[in-house]
């Protein structure tokens, strides 16, 4: 027999084979001892029934008016007759049997007290000096068969009161494994980013250091992780004022030169410390997609965050090339605001930078909280697609832009339940790029 694999199994089997097993030794002790009391309870009866009968067999053989003859006495009405005796004299010849004794079963008169044969169990007694003697028999079949109803009364009982104690073992089990379950449903309940604390107060104390271990264990990891994010968040922020100024005396050097070769130094730098700017900026967005609270207690309108960024994107880089599509009803969603922006922002500056030239970029959000944005351009192949989310990826890599857009648009999508789904050609079309993201909203 395979052995369950859930502890529930394990458990409920090994009780209900314990108990079935205990319960059938305990009968059979029950039985044998019940037979050995029966045993000494039919003997007596035969003893009884002997000392109870002789008196009266020697009264009535004494006062006959013929000795020597042998009278069967015929019963008062039909039944069966358990136990048979005879009486007989000193010579063995019977001088009384009851109506069903045969003589056959009843050996040689050998002395009083307790005999047996293969069929029968007998007592013999003795009057008048051993000149009147009595033997009364009983079956060993009857006896036998006292024992067998006494058997299936015992096992009867336990075909019912088996299967009832088995279901409630299963269900005590079950109801003690209550909290063991629940603690499991937490666990499997998590994300993959969340690193809370499981709460385990109601755990049994077996499990209860477990529970505690890997509570110790989350928390290590958490303040890794949290560690790390710190770190990337504040390293980027910390090089914003000395990059800024660093920009700002590169541009500085341009205008105060006359040299074409210094100037052209100079354009490359500030080229370079933007492009550094942008990147400490991402890495801020991926350290609070990453960690950041991303779902509020109330809803916000995202229509109006929409409008708010494509009008800055609009003014700062691509007059004329987002088209923005809103429904006519609210968008209302628990999604921080905050990072819906960061979120919109990064997919329309990849579309801006990475989509043909001078072509426009739609930018749509439906009032079931789809939003996608898309643009024309070559096809990507799936490969390429997929490795897309990825920190530092691009499709290009001579193209401009840090890699990290779409790996913190993937982040935050992971963050609140949803996936970031890219398609090339978009949708409807033979070319161009699409990403879409379902958002909660609150219906």
């Amino acid at each position: 027999m395979r052995w369950p694999a859930s502890l529930q199994g394990r458990l409920g089997l090994s009780l209900g084979l314990t108990l079935t097993v205990l319960w059938l030794l305990a009968a059979t002790v029950t039985a044998l001892i019940v037979r050995d009391e029966m045993d000494e309870v039919f003997d007596s009866a035969l003893r009884e029934t002997a000392e109870r009968i002789l008196p009266l067999a020697v009264t009535d053989i004494v006062g006959r008016e013929v000795q020597g003859g042998t009278q069967r006495l015929a019963p008062v009405r039909e039944h069966e007759e358990y136990f048979t005796y005879l009486v007989r004299d000193a010579d063995g010849r019977i001088l009384l049997q009851s109506h069903a004794a045969d003589p056959a079963v009843f050996p040689l008169y050998d002395g009083s007290g307790f005999r047996q044969t293969e069929t029968h169990r007998l007592y013999s007694d003795a009057a008048l000096q051993d000149t009147i003697r009595i033997t009364v028999a009983e079956p060993l079949a009857h006896r036998a068969s006292v024992a067998r109803e006494i058997r299936m009364g015992l096992g009867l009982p336990l075909l019912i009161v088996l299967p009832v104690a088995l279901a409630a073992i299963v269900l005590a089990v079950r109801f003690s494994l209550a909290p063991l379950r629940r603690f499991r449903t937490r666990l499997e309940a998590r994300g993959a980013r969340d690193l809370s604390e499981v709460p385990a107060g109601d755990l049994p104390t077996e499990i209860g250091p477990l529970a505690e271990t890997l509570n110790n264990l989350l928390a290590r990891l958490r303040e890794a992780f949290e560690a790390e994010r710190s770190f990337a968040a504040n390293a980027a922020h910390e090089l914003r004022t000395p990059l800024a100024g660093a920009i700002a005396q590169a541009q500085r050097l341009r205008s105060e030169t006359h040299e074409p070769a210094t100037e052209a130094r100079a354009g490359e730098i500030e080229a370079t410390l933007k492009r550094l700017t942008r990147l400490s900026e991402r890495l801020m967005q991926l350290a609070r997609a990453e960690g950041g609270r991303l779902r509020l207690d109330r809803s916000a309108d995202l229509r109006a965050v929409a409008r708010v960024v494509a009008d800055d994107l609009g003014r700062a880089t691509a007059e004329g090339r987002i088209v923005l599509s809103l429904p006519t009803t609210a968008v209302m969603s628990a999604i921080d605001p905050d990072a819906f922006a960061i979120l919109l922002r990064n997919l329309v500056e990849n579309a801006l930078r990475h989509g043909a030239k001078n072509s426009q970029v739609d930018v749509t959000l439906a009032a079931d909280g789809l939003l996608s944005v898309a643009n024309d351009g070559p096809v990507l192949p799936p490969s390429t697609l997929d490795r897309l989310t990825g920190r530092f990826e691009r499709a290009n890599a001579s193209a401009d832009g840090s890699g990290l857009g779409l790996a913190i648009v993937a982040a935050i999508a992971n963050r609140i339940g949803s996936s970031l789904i890219l398609e090339s050609p978009r949708p409807g079309a033979s070319s161009g790029f699409e990403a879409s993201i379902r958002l909660p909203i609150e219906t």
